[in-house]
């Protein structure tokens, strides 16, 4: 096998034989001349050259030993073993081979170096990968937030009581008339009630470490902003679609009054939403509570704001408007807590009370064993009531229902 198919194993195996016959080629010399040394003999200058051969040979064997082991084992360690130096491949050149075998005057031999510079971590030539640093954005990108907007339509309140109770007018019969004098003058009757409403507790809380609120500082302002939206989302459900039992609110929809054509009104043809939400302030008005706002579904409201037409002009949305939405001169609240196909409108700040008896708020403690672990509890939490005075001013039905018959 000749010497330039031989592997880097074979190759090693065989240095370190050779190594292994110097070193003991030396031991003898070194035990031949103790023995003439204790015998009383000179030792001769031969002796000396032939053990200063013996070790110059053993230390050139030596190094190229250990040369031979680190690059076995970079080749263990996911090195390429077949990789070369630019010293071994310029010997290795043909050129330089053919000056060997027949040299000749002022002839040379180059070897052109080109490695590509690549995102390669290997250890070769033009590697750079290594020195790329990742760009890590700070921060955190958050999940999207829906805008809340139906607390705003209600009238604000404050109670430091849990139990809020009122008087609502639920019937009255107006017999007043014209009376000739010494004439009996007629009667008319009213009707009250008494009405309580409880404030509920509203809260959810997270658990964190102390040293991840130590070592994020932005952690902290998330959770903050994180528990108080999740808050206000759960209120924004319960003003609207709270049943009433256990710890949920009543609702404005469960006690809303349905929609239905006033007497007297005409049905337009064809019967459009646009038309229906018209009729539905006609309705709260009829019952003495002007409307002050509608509340859609965003399908719902694009729907509305994308009718054209017959010219293909859109008749109440301007796609350049930055104005608030608004239909029929008013207000429009756009939320998904409103079921889909539905509509509330009504008169919202005379219709209805909220009464916060803790607003918004974060608490920071220990629960349980948090302590001893290093963690802390933080909790959001706010109690409100929702007072709906007069069901008849809020009307609920239909985007779009089938045409009904006028009320008698």
């Amino acid at each position: 096998m000749s010497t330039d198919n031989k592997s880097a194993t074979e190759l090693a195996a065989e240095i370190k034989a050779e190594h292994k016959q110097a070193v003991d080629a030396v031991k003898a010399i070194a035990e031949e001349a103790l023995g003439k040394a204790k015998a009383g003999e000179e030792l001769t200058s031969s002796l000396k050259e032939k053990a200063d051969d013996a070790l110059i040979k053993m230390n050139g064997l030596t190094e190229q030993v250990a040369e031979l082991s680190q690059k076995l084992a970079r080749a263990d360690h996911g090195g390429q073993e077949g990789h070369k130096s630019y010293g071994e491949q310029f010997i290795e050149l043909d050129e330089l081979k053919a000056l060997k075998d027949s040299p000749r005057s002022g002839a040379s031999a180059s070897m052109p170096i080109k490695a590509d510079i690549t995102t390669a971590t290997t250890n070769a030539a033009g590697s750079a990968g290594a020195g790329i640093a990742p760009n890590r954005l700070p921060g955190v990108l958050e999940m999207p937030r829906r805008r809340l907007t139906v607390r705003d339509l209600l009238t604000p309140g404050n109670t430091d009581s849990p139990l809020i109770q009122y008087i609502q007018e639920t019937g009255f019969t107006n017999n007043a008339a014209p009376v000739a004098e010494g004439g009996l003058k007629p009667q008319s009757d009213l009707k009250l009630t008494d009405k309580d409403v409880s404030t509920k507790v509203i809260a959810h809380w997270f658990r964190a470490s102390k040293q991840i609120l130590s070592d994020f500082a932005q952690i902290r302002s998330m959770i903050d902003g994180r528990l108080l939206y999740g808050l206000a989302m759960v209120e924004e459900g319960q003003l609207l679609n709270g049943d009433g039992t256990g710890e949920n609110l009543h609702g404005i929809i469960p006690q809303a009054t349905s929609f239905a054509v006033p007497t007297g009104a005409v049905t337009p043809t064809p019967f459009t939403s646009l038309d229906v939400l018209r009729l539905a302030m006609l309705q709260a008005a009829l019952a003495e509570y002007p409307a002050t706002g509608h509340v859609l579904n965003p399908i719902d409201w694009s729907n509305i704001e994308l009718t054209k037409d017959g010219e293909g002009r859109y008749i109440i949305a301007n796609p350049q408007g930055t104005t608030q939405p608004t239909l029929w001169g008013l207000p429009v609240v756009s939320t998904q807590a409103m079921a889909v196909g539905k509509f509330l409108t009504g008169a919202f700040r005379l219709g209805a009370q909220i009464f916060d008896q803790w607003a918004s708020r974060i608490e920071v403690g220990f629960q349980n064993d948090d302590f001893v672990r290093n963690k802390v509890t933080i909790l959001a939490e706010e109690r409100l009531a929702l007072a709906v005075y007069r069901p008849e001013a809020f009307i609920y039905g239909d985007v779009a229902p089938a045409v009904e018959a006028p009320q008698d």
